[in-house]
């Protein structure tokens, strides 16, 4: 087993930012590429190989995880820039419901309680391990704290290590800067008197 399975945290923040938003840059832009990934991570066997259908499936799974994560900023006990504490059902929940449901998944019970576990083979099972890594993080207490960057232009996944669990950037240093300066200039575009370049 991989050290990515060992830790689901990692593997999910690690199969979003799969997608560089910043620098629309794709990890995964081919079959080739996908069934490269898994194999990696000893998500597949070495005879297994993606195809277009399979690429389609990853990528809507991808797209529905950084939308949850986004969406974990909301959660009670968080402080983050896309809204208030308590948001916690919607749209994007439904989005990784369809997405989960298209993958051979089954639940099974264990010594550690209810998992979730591929029931198939090749890539829908390797696709189908990322989402049972999403219900261990989540079984684990890990995932409120999986979250993508708020700083529109980038979106980059990353584990909350704050003790109140109120990270919103990846970086202070660049998304959390880039963001005050944005805000620090619209103030000051508003502000009566000032000159409008």
């Amino acid at each position: 087993m991989s050290d990515d399975m060992d830790n689901p945290s990692d593997l999910v923040i690690d199969f979003v930012n799969t997608y560089d938003v910043e620098e629309e840059a794709d990890s995964i832009p081919s079959p080739a590429a996908l069934t490269a990934w898994l194999g990696r991570r000893g998500l597949i066997g070495p005879a297994d190989a993606a195809d277009e259908t399979d690429l389609a499936t990853a990528v809507d799974l991808r797209e529905a995880l950084r939308e949850a994560l986004r969406r974990n900023h909301d959660r009670p006990g968080t402080k983050g820039e896309t809204g208030g504490a308590g948001h916690g059902g919607g749209d994007h929940e439904l989005g990784l419901s369809t997405s989960f449901a298209a993958l051979p998944l089954r639940v099974a019970l264990t010594s550690e309680g209810p998992v979730l576990q591929p029931v198939a083979t090749g890539v829908p099972g390797g696709l189908a391990g990322i989402a049972a890594a999403v219900m261990s993080a989540h079984s684990g207490g890990m995932w409120p704290r999986l979250k993508v960057c708020t700083e529109s232009t980038c979106q980059w996944a990353f584990v909350d290590s704050s003790k109140n669990r109120s990270r919103s950037w990846c970086s202070m240093r660049v998304c959390g800067n880039r963001t005050k300066t944005r805000a620090y200039r619209a103030r000051r575009q508003t502000e009566p008197g000032s000159r409008h370049l």
